[in-house]
């Protein structure tokens, strides 16, 4: 049993991540990075400031008490008070477990603590006011010190005096700080992801509203509109121009349904001159003249349909985007004087005549062949709707870029609502206005013409003034 294929967009749906094809994933996504910076960048502030202002704390105590006991030591200049300052400094660190004091020197005499702990291995620190650690065993935490240097007094000599706090409270808050922080900054970053969603959810959901109604339409609600007013701008914006879409979609849906009808009505003529001349044909006997005379009047109804055919298929080809390739400088004048001639037949017969005006020396590159079948339809134009004798004008005009060929017949006028749509297929303004010198097009030459100055580069114009009718096209120099 053979599967069914899955089509190629389908394939590339399933590959495509949730966050391609969701627009509140990406919403979300980007409100939870937005939201990781904001919280990174403001812990990490408040961290900095915070581990400053425990610092600056710690040294302030540190410098206070390294005073203290800086003022004592300097007038201990005997072994008698020397042993008061030893005794203090016993009280001291006993009443504060978290305070440590160490003084060296050359004499024994002169010294506090246990000097060994204050290896220079051990301690990393600078005279003055600047904290240093020293990192003892058995303790997580080093101690924050400062030291001073004190010069000799009577018997004692020159000292070091350190002092060292407890670091503990100090790392402590900082690792407390942090978590605090990471967990508080988890907590924003989940209910920015939750309320974004709910915010994209909610903006959203115009969109829905819109994609639910467009699955509303159907070919048979043409008509049926997108409702802007309640839409906000950023979608406003979007629905007129899904308006603009369908009404445009509706005029050619229109226009393709004149055209199926217009095809039909012009087939259905010729086609009907055919069977209609063959049933009477067989009717009864005919001589082979009788039949030679049918099979003449059938194959003239056959090149109709074959030129209606032909024609529809050029226009489907200019449809398309196919352009004018064989193009080669022509002198303007020259090749309309070649398609006039081409009429010398019809307009003895109608007793016409036909002017060339304008700029004769003008020049363009064209495809001749082209140039000719859209002047040749805009000749037979202008004598199917001109009365017997009357004088037609070819007026040629050169710009910097165009030629412009316009052709001018007089005749019956033109509204000008007509003048806008006289190169849409099958377009006739009446059909009083289609025999009048017993001639019948089959309402694609107009078209036709549309589509040569296309294919040129250049445009079709209309008017319609003082019992003159003039009808052009324009195509590109160069």
């Amino acid at each position: 049993m053979s599967e069914t294929p899955i089509p190629q967009g389908a394939r590339r749906n399933k590959r495509r991540l949730p966050l391609q094809r969701s627009i509140t994933a990406r919403l979300v996504l980007m409100s939870a990075v937005s939201a990781l910076l904001i919280f990174a960048v403001a812990a990490v502030v408040l961290y900095t400031v915070l581990k400053g202002e425990l610092l600056r704390h710690e040294r302030d105590s540190l410098f206070t008490t390294l005073n203290d006991i800086s003022y004592q030591i300097e007038r201990a200049g005997t072994t008698e008070r020397w042993s008061r300052v030893q005794l203090k400094l016993s009280t001291l660190s006993q009443a504060d477990q978290h305070v440590f004091f160490w003084i060296a020197s050359e004499d024994a005499r002169f010294t506090y603590g246990d000097l060994t702990r204050l290896s220079p291995a051990a301690i990393n620190h600078v005279d003055g006011k600047e904290v240093g650690r020293l990192h003892l065993p058995g303790r997580a935490y080093p101690l924050h010190i400062m030291t001073r240097t004190l010069p000799a007094f009577e018997e004692r000599p020159e000292v070091r005096v350190t002092v060292g706090v407890d670091g503990a409270p100090y790392f402590e808050m900082r690792r407390t700080f942090l978590l605090a922080t990471s967990i508080s900054s988890l907590l924003g970053i989940v209910l920015a992801v939750i309320s974004s969603y709910w915010i994209a959810r909610a903006g959203l959901a115009p969109l829905r509203r819109m994609s639910a109604r467009a699955q509303s339409f159907s070919p048979r609600k043409l008509s049926a509109r997108m409702p802007v007013e309640a839409l906000p701008d950023e979608l406003s914006v979007l629905a007129e121009a899904f308006n603009g879409a369908l009404e445009r979609i509706e005029q050619a849906y229109t226009q393709l349904e004149a055209f199926n009808a217009d095809v039909a009505h012009e087939l259905r003529t010729p086609l009907a001159n055919l069977i209609g001349q063959t049933q009477v044909a067989l009717a009864r006997e005919r001589s082979a003249g009788e039949f030679k005379d049918v099979l003449q009047s059938n194959l003239e109804e056959l090149d109709r349909i074959r030129s209606i055919v032909n024609d529809m298929l050029f226009l489907a080809r200019s449809d398309q985007g196919e352009a004018a390739t064989a193009r080669v400088p022509v002198r303007v004048a020259e090749a309309v004087q070649k398609t006039v001639d081409f009429f010398e037949f019809v307009l003895d017969d109608t007793g016409m005549a036909i002017t060339v005006a304008g700029d004769l020396e003008a020049t363009a590159t064209m495809e001749t062949a082209l140039f000719k079948r859209a002047l040749t339809n805009l000749i037979q134009n202008a004598i199917q709707h001109s009365p017997q004798g009357a004088q037609l004008r070819i007026d040629i005009a050169s710009g910097e870029d165009m030629v412009r060929v316009a052709v001018t017949n007089p005749g019956a006028a033109i509204d000008e609502q007509h003048l806008p749509r006289l190169f849409d297929r099958f377009y006739r303004v009446d059909s009083a206005r289609q025999d009048i010198n017993g001639s019948h097009g089959h309402g694609l030459g107009l078209a036709i013409v549309k589509a040569v100055a296309r294919m040129h580069g250049g445009r079709t114009f209309a008017s319609s003034r003082d019992g003159y009718n003039s009808i052009g096209f324009t195509i590109a120099r160069h």
